[in-house]
């Protein structure tokens, strides 16, 4: 592998994108540790974890709703599925309230993982689309499904009380729903979104807002809230830390 940090990742099928987003695989391939900025991104991610050549485990991470240093050690590697709410639910059929900003460790042996699951980010799709497979329902709650189509369309842009009158689900049964399932509520997960469409623009320098923003001073207050620095200094990305706006500029 090079000698760099490496972010590759593989969108999820069409079929498969309710559940899951994308799976990937990053690593510190350095001989140095690397600092990174963890951003809210409203991804549930499952980390299958190589931290030394005798440490293995495998993380189930909460959402974030504020940046978190981190440090890489170098040589540290780690295959991820993304998965959206809705895979959360249906597919790894748990509740992430407890582990808001914060993980859950999981047996090593999840999924009956093996160690030739890990050859390559080809072959760790294989194993994860078959697991996925297997698990899927074949029905899922219908208004969950269109509250989910509208929060995506939208990029967190629409109103609570919009997404209940065209979901025909009310604003407080929505927020139980969330508070119980992911630990935060519906408006805190949309403004999480909003966030993360508008890194898309600031990524290639545009640091005004593009989306439903009132002004500029509420932009740059949600920007910081967020990532923890202006929109310029975010743009700027120095030494690469902030990974997910990275991976956009790749785009």
């Amino acid at each position: 592998m090079a000698d760099t940090f490496q972010y590759s990742f593989i969108k999820s099928e069409e079929e498969f994108s309710i559940f899951v987003e994308s799976i990937g695989l990053f690593g510190n391939f350095s001989g140095s540790d690397k600092n990174l900025v963890v951003l809210p991104d409203g991804r549930i991610d499952l980390f299958f974890m190589q931290t030394s050549t005798d440490h293995f485990q495998v993380l189930l991470m909460g959402l974030e709703t504020e940046p978190e240093q981190r440090t890489v050690p170098s040589g540290m590697y780690a295959y991820a599925v993304s998965f959206t709410p809705l895979g959360l639910e249906y597919v790894l059929q748990t509740s992430i309230a407890d582990i808001l900003n914060t993980a859950r460790k999981l047996p090593v042996h999840f999924w009956n993982n093996q160690k030739e699951n890990f050859k390559d980010l080809d072959t760790f799709k294989d194993f994860v689309m078959e697991k996925i497979t297997a698990l899927i329902p074949q029905q899922i709650e219908e208004r969950k499904r269109r509250l989910f189509d509208l929060i995506y369309a939208s990029k967190g842009e629409m109103s609570v009380a919009e997404l209940s009158k065209r979901v025909g689900w009310s604003s407080r049964q929505i927020n139980r729903y969330f508070n119980a399932q992911f630990g935060l509520s519906l408006k805190a997960y949309s403004d999480i979104l909003r966030f993360r469409a508008s890194l898309e623009h600031i990524a290639v320098g545009k640091l005004f807002p593009e989306l439903d923003f009132s002004d500029q001073s509420h932009f740059i207050k949600e920007i910081k809230k967020y990532s923890g620095v202006l929109p310029k200094d975010l743009s700027k990305n120095k030494d690469d830390r902030f990974v997910l706006l990275s991976v956009l500029k790749q785009k």
